[in-house]
């Protein structure tokens, strides 16, 4: 319960920043190469959503859920045996500062996430919850001013 309280704060106040300082709000298709077992290609979602603490400071809540088939890495033992393919289902909840300048029309950023992945199978193959980052940047563009 303790745990809960800071984590609700995050979100009650984090659209006040965005109110007050400004934001942005991103809403998207992802694509993941994902190495759980062997590489599959999962295609999903991205959502993230920055609220600016100063002109060049934001704090980011970024959430992705990815679905798909995931390759076990083998072949069936017997032949004519009913092996499966599982399902899988990958969901990451990040959160970090993001910096960033505009620049005229363009606004390059880099952001530092931390937070947790979850995987999960069906099938009875299992799951899995670890730590996950993201550390990086990029450049938004502005096209109408």
């Amino acid at each position: 319960m303790s745990r809960l309280l800071p984590i609700s704060l995050i979100f009650l106040l984090l659209p006040l920043g965005a109110y007050a300082q400004g934001g942005n709000v991103f809403l998207g298709y992802s694509y993941l190469n994902a190495d759980a077992v062997s590489r599959s290609n999962l295609n999903g979602w991205n959502g993230s959503l920055e609220g600016k603490i100063l002109p060049f400071v934001g704090i980011v809540a970024d959430l992705s859920g990815h679905y798909g088939k995931e390759d076990l890495g083998f072949t069936c033992p017997v032949v004519g045996s009913s092996c499966t393919t599982p399902n899988a289902r990958q969901y990451n909840f990040l959160f970090g500062p993001r910096v960033s300048v505009g620049v005229g029309k363009f606004t390059p950023f880099a952001h530092f996430l931390v937070g947790g992945s979850h995987i999960s199978f069906d099938n009875g193959f299992g799951s899995d919850t670890s730590f996950s980052e993201a550390v990086g940047g990029g450049i938004d563009f502005k096209p109408v001013p």
